[in-house]
């Protein structure tokens, strides 16, 4: 399969829960510890750092620590680059020419 085909279900992936769309939505304010995206959340912490893993492997946010603290931030290039994606995938297709089946489709 395509490597870029699994490049995309990694990134939308993570936006296909709730919980993480939550967490974006609370991080386009900017950066947040783990504890102050708890507070907003009905979820244990191990349940918030599954999450945070799979944000993270995605490349929509980044994290760095400080102390035992772990800050999240959205990350403008993993943002881009999810657009960027999207916008790959969902661009139309060139036309096939005149006399040519679209998509290459002999069943007829």
């Amino acid at each position: 399969m395509d490597t870029s085909y699994k490049e995309g279900a990694r990134i939308f992936k993570a936006f296909c829960d709730e919980n993480r769309m939550s967490i974006l939505d609370q991080l386009k304010t900017g950066e947040k510890c783990a504890c102050a995206l708890l507070e907003k959340l009905d979820i244990a912490q191990s349940t918030l750092s599954h999450h945070m893993k799979i944000l993270s492997e995605s490349g929509i946010i980044t994290n760095r620590q400080e102390g035992k603290w772990t800050y999240y931030s959205l990350s403008g290039e993993g943002c881009e680059h999810a657009k960027a994606v999207l916008a790959r995938i969902t661009a139309p297709a060139v036309a096939a020419p005149a006399g040519e089946i679209a998509g290459g489709c002999a069943c007829r």
